[in-house]
């Protein structure tokens, strides 16, 4: 369509009017790192959206074929396999991938399946160490640099010698202290693929000095997008988590930026009270809203400094409060807050197009000298579980996952149950969504 908006900005170029994310920002005491105030929003389009896209088989068969084996994905952290012999096994949809260190300590991964008859070399959700990988079926072995050693009965196999029979190589990077696989042999490093998401981050919240506090893993019964896409917008807030928090929460003016095909983000505003706007705010509003919002910065810096022996007394409120939200095609979310360090990701399960996992890390920081503690084991909460019975989460954001991922069964339903068999996105505080399907469809038409 592309019609002018009354007020005769073009597509995309409304906002919210009242105080923006950045205004408010830019009142901090404490200026917030570069990064922060970089602005790439774009005008993406106003197409509707195809339901076929999350309840169509073929669709997912594509995503799997052309998409999920092309892209870079984080498997595991660095902290999960940190010595020789360690491995991890990730999944994604049908595909299985081991993980391992070497003795050499390289990362290495494989595809989870014996040469010999296909069973998987590890169990889904392994997580361990061994001096090899042996097939738990008829007993075919390989070293952990994929080589085969043991070949029971090699008397027969004289059409399969051990050295053409090596496991092939999965490519693998690291960055962040994540572990990152790529099943398409011919991909770009991961450095380009990152763009500016690396730099962004080396400047102001180093991944590598985190440590994994909480780890969880659930089922939710709604096609991977569209739980992805519930977590990409904060133009929900307002109705999904009616009431807000206590310190106030400002969404309907968050800033949205595209700053790569595989790389968006969000801020949203948090200790700033949302005050339904077009209503226009008097300075005396203003001071007493920031003079909340400081002050809820200030009791979250003593929070870090009492619980993980962290000083932030040179961190800007943005970076003790906000929610600032990082894409990463696919699927994964990084929020680079100090109070709200939570990772997400989102994947297929298995073979069903109609339900995902998500899964849900909070990093927090380590102290200078310390060492990265062995990491919990993940929960696993199936869908009728709740986030609060998980050791050390948050009881306030267990309940703000609840209420996000409350929509997600109701909206698989009405994908299937629409007449209209598509869905219209706004073009500012959504275009993050558009983007996901556009980056998607440049794998898919390749």
């Amino acid at each position: 369509m592309n019609v002018e908006n009354p007020n005769g900005m073009k597509p995309g170029e409304a906002r919210t009017p009242g105080q923006s994310t950045r205004d408010v920002i830019m009142r901090d005491p404490i200026a917030p790192p570069w990064p922060i105030l970089e602005s790439a929003p774009k005008f993406l389009g106003d197409a509707d959206i195809p339901y076929d896209r999350y309840t169509s088989r073929e669709f997912y068969d594509q995503e799997m074929n052309k998409m999920w084996n092309h892209v870079w994905q984080w498997a595991c952290r660095e902290e999960h396999i940190p010595n020789p012999g360690d491995q991890y096994v990730y999944e994604v949809g049908t595909y299985s991938i081991l993980i391992c260190r070497t003795e050499a300590g390289e990362v290495k991964a494989y595809y989870n399946s014996c040469l010999h008859r296909g069973t998987q070399l590890r169990p889904t959700d392994f997580e361990g160490t061994g001096e090899n990988f042996r097939c738990p079926y008829h007993g075919w072995t390989w070293s952990l640099d994929g080589e085969l050693i043991d070949q029971p009965c090699d008397w027969d196999f004289p059409h399969a010698p051990a050295e053409d029979f090596s496991l092939p190589e999965i490519q693998v990077g690291l960055w962040g202290g994540f572990v990152f696989i790529n099943m398409d042999e011919n991909c770009e490093p991961l450095e380009d693929y990152l763009g500016p998401l690396k730099e962004h981050f080396e400047a102001f919240f180093p991944l590598e000095r985190k440590y994994i506090e909480v780890h969880l893993r659930r089922t939710l019964p709604v096609n991977w997008k569209g739980a992805a896409e519930a977590f990409i917008e904060a133009y929900h807030v307002r109705e999904t988590h009616a009431g807000g928090t206590e310190i106030g929460c400002a969404a309907t003016n968050a800033e949205y930026d595209i700053f790569s095909d595989n790389v968006t983000r969000f801020i949203h505003t948090i200790g700033y009270e949302d005050v339904h706007w077009p209503a226009e705010e008097t300075s005396e509003q203003i001071m007493e809203a920031m003079t909340k919002r400081i002050a809820a910065a200030e009791a979250n810096r003593q929070v870090q400094k009492e619980k993980y022996n962290f000083d932030a007394s040179d961190r800007s409120e943005c970076e003790m409060l906000d929610s600032i939200e990082y894409f990463l095609f696919p699927n994964m979310f990084l929020f680079p807050g100090i109070t709200l360090p939570m990772i997400y990701r989102f994947r297929p399960n298995g073979d069903d197009v109609d339900s995902c996992w998500f899964d849900l890390m909070f990093l927090r920081p380590l102290a200078d000298g310390e060492e990265h503690p062995e990491p919990p084991e993940c929960v696993h909460l199936d869908v009728d579980e709740v986030y609060a019975t998980v050791p050390n989460m948050d009881p306030g954001l267990a309940i703000v996952y609840e209420q996000d991922t409350s929509n997600m069964e109701a909206q698989q339903k009405g994908f299937k149950a629409s007449k209209k068999r598509a869905q219209t996105l706004a073009n500012f505080q959504e275009s993050r969504t558009r983007q996901v399907h556009i980056t998607l469809d440049k794998y898919l038409n390749a």
